[in-house]
């Protein structure tokens, strides 16, 4: 059988940036307000309207960029009670539905430097995440809210902002508290056809903590092994291109309280139909191609 080449491709994003975080003390014997700044490396656009003088009727030939900016807001925080998420003290929830623990939501508001996003219990405030500033282009920004340790029922957060690019990205977190240790692996859903699944030895690779990757278009499975080689989690990936994804390993050993088993976030789940033409067969030379592009644009960057 054939070898396969690497899985997937490591990122140095410039705009990969660990959230800053501050604890504070517990409130109403549920959560802590925990405050953080989502920093990038994008700089603000600011559009001066300038008319054009000697004519009657002017009008500015400025006008200001419209970026799709979509907001990832990810519980990983082990609770009974769903959160809600509400922007800027607005009285008007983001959510619709119940953001419950473990999930993930997209949203799309008009987002401003300074603004702040709450998270509820109810009437509870279980934590406040500060937006510092925003990135000057198309962008998804993830936010996960979890668990700080074992021993308060304080929160946490961790953020990424994914560029705009053509393969799939996969931001890869570990935010699981408590003494269980595995390792998360991505490999090749095997193939419904049997020739070709003995005819090609499927990929496997371990994916790093708190990692970006690349990897090609593709049907995959994420599985979480135990220190014995034991699979104790398996989730179906779908990556499409240009899409970005996330894989949160969460839950909580309490040293009091409800006890959470380990799990696995992927979002978002993406339809195997969607795939179309990137699920035809990898040219042995793909992935080199994929890292090659992407040492291209770091460089440029730089």
């Amino acid at each position: 059988r054939e070898s396969s080449p690497s899985l997937v491709t490591s990122l140095a994003l410039p705009n990969s940036l660990p959230s800053q975080r501050r604890m504070a003390p517990m409130q109403s014997a549920m959560f802590a307000a925990v405050f953080g700044a989502l920093t990038t490396s994008g700089v603000a656009v600011h559009v001066a309207d300038t008319a054009l003088r000697g004519h009657a009727a002017s009008r500015s030939f400025v006008q200001a960029m419209s970026f799709k900016q979509v907001l990832r807001i990810c519980n990983a925080y082990p609770f009974t009670s769903a959160l809600d998420v509400y922007l800027s003290d607005s009285d008007e929830k983001l959510n619709q539905e119940p953001l419950q623990y473990p999930s993930c939501m997209d949203f799309t508001p008009k987002m401003h430097p300074g603004d702040r996003i709450d998270f509820k219990v109810a009437d509870t405030n279980a934590g406040t995440f500060t937006i510092s500033s925003l990135p000057a282009g198309d962008a998804v920004l993830m936010l996960v809210i979890y668990r700080h340790d074992t021993v308060t029922t304080a929160v946490a957060f961790e953020s990424h902002v994914f560029s705009s690019a053509k393969a799939p990205q996969l931001a890869v977190l570990d935010v699981y508290r408590g003494p269980a240790k595995s390792e998360l692996r991505i490999q090749d859903q095997a193939s419904e056809d049997k020739a070709a699944a003995n005819a090609t030895i499927p990929r496997s690779e371990l994916l790093r903590y708190n990692s970006v990757l690349a990897v090609e278009p593709g049907a995959y499975d994420v599985i979480a092994n135990g220190p014995a080689g034991n699979v104790v989690l398996k989730k179906p990936l779908v990556a499409l291109p240009g899409e970005a994804y996330v894989l949160i390993r969460c839950g909580v050993a309490a040293d009091e309280g409800p006890q959470y088993a380990e799990n696995v976030i992927v979002y978002p789940q993406s339809s195997k139909s969607e795939l179309g033409a990137a699920t035809r067969a990898r040219a042995p030379g793909a992935i080199a191609a994929l890292a090659a592009a992407f040492a291209a644009v770091a460089a440029m960057r730089g």
